[in-house]
């Protein structure tokens, strides 16, 4: 699931640098890219090799990295263009905090309620029914392109309206919302048969 996100907020970020001439930021997006690509040879759908928390920390530094490049040295860029590119791993955070302090936990602790759980658990749970290391995977693997749609609804429209500082967080709005309002229709198994199949 990461890696493609990762890829996705990547590629916009190279896009919109390449669009303001911004070759360094570019050139170190790019590389991402291509790293990411050769751990998604290797991790999916097989998952033969795993990112951990080094590399989700990778990740996340070198596109802050560019992210802040990015907008520092170009002010056609709105600063709210990097804000929707990570608008859904913001989003699942913050909601996450506020749902388990809503809940009396500690929002440190860990729990199966994320959006990608219930994705696995809800959505993909018909796939296979026994509880085999093997089938395992598979549902896992079926989680992902969920998300990586998901993600594409903060992506696309950062790409568009990445000059635009009220469209930007008109987005961001309209992210959180869509977040919520599926979260809660998930939670309540009131979910499309199309998005079963």
């Amino acid at each position: 699931m990461a890696g493609v996100v990762v890829t996705l907020i990547a590629l916009a970020l190279a896009h919109v640098a390449l669009q303001v001439g911004d070759r360094a930021v570019a050139a170190l997006m790019m590389a991402l890219v291509g790293a990411t690509a050769g751990f998604l040879f290797w991790n999916y759908p097989r998952g033969q090799l795993f990112a951990g928390d080094a590399g989700a920390y990778l990740w996340g530094g070198v596109i802050a990295l560019g992210a802040i490049m990015l907008v520092q040295r170009n002010p056609q860029v709105s600063p709210w263009f990097p804000v929707l590119l990570l608008m859904y791993p913001v989003w699942e955070t913050l909601f996450s905090i506020y749902r388990k302090a809503a809940r009396g936990h500690s929002p440190g602790l860990a729990d199966a309620l994320h959006f990608h759980q219930l994705i696995f658990r809800r959505l993909v749970k018909g796939v296979f029914h026994d509880g085999r290391v093997r089938h395992l995977l598979i549902r896992n693997n079926r989680t992902s392109p969920y998300l990586w749609g998901f993600s594409a609804l903060t992506v696309l429209p950062a790409v568009l309206f990445w000059k635009s500082t009220l469209a930007l967080m008109l987005c961001c709005a309209l992210f959180a919302i869509l977040y919520v309002l599926a979260y809660l229709a998930i939670v309540r198994f009131k979910i499309p048969h199309w998005l079963k199949h």
